[in-house]
């Protein structure tokens, strides 16, 4: 019995030896995978093609991760790609002499319509190299094509599809299953338009709510017309026939309306490269992946004593930390400070693309915002979403950027606190007691019902941040108060509505705010340093390894159900008075 004992505790020391010696290994191996990853370079060989397929998300800015070339069991699948990565490159590709053109290998862009408005303007100036762009796909969704009309030739697979159809936006209600639940939504807000809460309490759109959808939806399909009128040479209004009448049912109809330039097959559209490129018919055409092509940027140019720095604020607006993909008040404080109080530092660019989220963490980035204004020139480029929290830490910029198809305005804030008492007592047969030292001791708990009084301290409170929200807006972009609340009452605008009243000052994209605040501040030869600093790619893998995992499986169990999920989980999130966005806009 005593030698059974030695060789089982030998045995266990033996394996947790061998775990900690296999983590070292692994630790090492990923090491070196991460020192290759960041210093290898691509080649290129002389004419080559571009190759854009764009089938990963899109996020503002890149990460250093080397692990997206791994996959573990579908898990490393899911990488994503940053926009300033995609701009740096094409601009890249506009000048290398060993790429001849792009192509476009579109179905589905993971990005919002801003988002793609910048690739699109980057491949705009692209063309002015007289390089060729070909773009090719067996389906064209909505926003792929809006990209797709920008090539040279377009092209669709014989037995492929084109979505022409129009703009909807398609919103979600809980009304119905917050009865069932015996859940009340204790709702309290400033802005008739501040439709975030309607969700919680209507089972359709408000007719405020409606009114503003139908604009700004309205104003971003008309832009949206107007480019590919302008690209593919076909008048806006035949295009807006096309779509509301549904004439593109088949590829042969795309041809028709002359949306494509030709239906190919895959055969075809790689002779057509080969003619373009002088490739032999008898070789492969050489090519290089936009993700390999990325490795080739070189991010820092220019005159290291003189910088602008970019300071990217994307995501939901919470206090804390936050990360790449939400906004910590502590993070983007701590990166604008940095900013304001770096010499070398010229100017101040603030990317922002958030839907909002704490009024509280919102006015804590504010505050950098104006501090930094006072020494530097801070400019905003928004990105899909400015609105909201995230139009509260841009309003005190010295000069506001947006595209036309960005989303912003929103100024409102609301508050909601969900009574869930009779969900414990009838549904699960809980019930609560309580002893308390004070009146509004427990002020806030979903046991039981808000009280008359604590409704209205709370709806004070809410009154006071919109009123703190609209004398933020009406000092920064030097309106009334007045004013700022007769556009603001939580309505939602487009880019371009946003222009003509005052809320932001150009359309434009990133590279324009960037060109303003070297104009600014006086200056011609300069590097762009990007904040907050990203984490070291090991720490980050660790960091977020689990939480990898977990959304992994969760989206292969819900698939396109997922999208529900992650709201249902947000709202939960929800901490103090909100100025959030009132909705999730889905273009469809």
């Amino acid at each position: 019995m005593k030698s059974f004992f030695k060789m089982a505790l030998a045995s266990m020391v033996g394996i947790i030896v061998s775990f900690f010696i296999l983590l070292i290994v692994m630790i090492l191996i990923v090491g070196v995978i991460i020192s290759s990853a960041e210093d290898e370079k691509v080649r290129v060989y002389s004419n080559s093609v571009l190759h854009m397929p764009l089938n990963h998300p899109i996020i503002e800015r890149g990460t250093k991760g080397p692990f997206d070339n791994i996959d573990i069991g579908g898990i490393g699948a899911s990488r994503s790609m940053g926009l300033n990565d995609i701009l740096i490159s094409i601009n890249n590709a506009k000048s290398d002499d060993k790429i001849k053109g792009i192509y476009l290998d579109l179905t589905n862009i993971q990005a919002g319509l801003a988002t793609s408005e910048e690739i699109r303007n980057a491949l705009l100036d692209f063309k002015k190299s007289r390089k060729f762009i070909l773009a090719y796909s067996e389906v064209y969704t909505k926003d792929s094509y809006y990209l797709a009309s920008v090539a040279d030739k377009v092209y669709l697979n014989p037995e492929g599809i084109l979505e022409f159809t129009g703009f909807s936006s398609e919103l979600m209600f809980f009304k119905g299953a917050l009865e069932k639940l015996e859940i009340e939504p204790q709702v309290i807000k400033v802005g008739t338009y501040k439709s975030a809460v309607e969700p919680f309490i209507l089972d359709k759109m408000s007719e405020a709510n409606r009114q503003q959808v139908t604009s700004f939806l309205g104003s971003m399909y008309d832009h949206y017309l107007q480019r590919i009128s302008a690209s593919r040479n076909v008048p806006k209004d035949s295009l807006f026939s096309i779509a509301n009448q549904l004439k593109v049912k088949t590829a042969a109809d795309a041809f028709t309306y002359k949306l494509v330039d030709g239906l190919r097959y895959k055969d075809q559209i790689l002779d057509e490269l080969k003619s373009r490129t002088g490739t032999d018919k008898d070789k492969d055409v050489k090519s290089v992946t936009l993700a390999s092509y990325i490795k080739n940027n070189e991010r820092e140019d220019g005159d290291f004593d003189t910088r602008i720095a970019v300071v990217y604020a994307s995501g939901d607006i919470n206090s804390g930390e936050g990360d790449d993909e939400s906004i910590g008040s502590e993070r983007i404080s701590r990166a604008i400070r940095k900013a304001r109080t770096d010499e070398k530092v010229k100017a101040v660019v603030l990317r922002v693309n958030s839907p909002g989220g704490s009024a509280l963490a919102s006015d804590v980035i504010w505050r950098e915002v104006v501090l930094t204004k006072k020494v530097k020139p801070v400019i905003v480029s928004m990105g899909d979403l400015a609105a909201s929290g995230g139009y509260y830490i841009s309003c005190a910029a010295d000069s506001i950027f947006a595209q036309p198809n960005t989303i912003t305005g929103s100024i409102g804030v609301f508050g909601i606190i969900p009574n869930m008492q009779k969900f414990f007592n009838n549904k699960l047969g809980i019930t609560f007691d309580r002893v308390k030292t004070g009146e509004y001791a427990d002020l806030g708990s979903v046991a039981r019902p808000l009280t008359e009084t604590e409704r209205l301290v709370i709806q004070k409170e809410v009154n006071r941040i919109y009123n703190s929200f609209t004398k933020r807006v009406a000092e920064g972009r030097k309106k009334t108060q007045q004013y700022v609340d007769e556009i603001g009452q939580g309505r939602v605008w487009s880019g371009s509505e946003a222009l003509k009243i005052g809320l932001v000052d150009k359309l434009g994209d990133f590279d324009d705010a960037i060109r303003s605040a070297a104009t600014m501040a006086k200056i011609k030869d300069y590097r762009i340093v990007s904040y907050p600093i990203q984490k070291d790619p090991l720490d980050a893998f660790f960091d977020k390894s689990g939480d990898d995992i977990r959304e992994y499986f969760a989206k292969q169990e819900l698939g396109d159900q997922y999208q529900y999920y992650q709201k249902v989980k947000a709202a939960l999130r929800f901490k103090g008075v909100q100025a959030r966005m009132p909705f999730d806009v889905v273009v469809r």
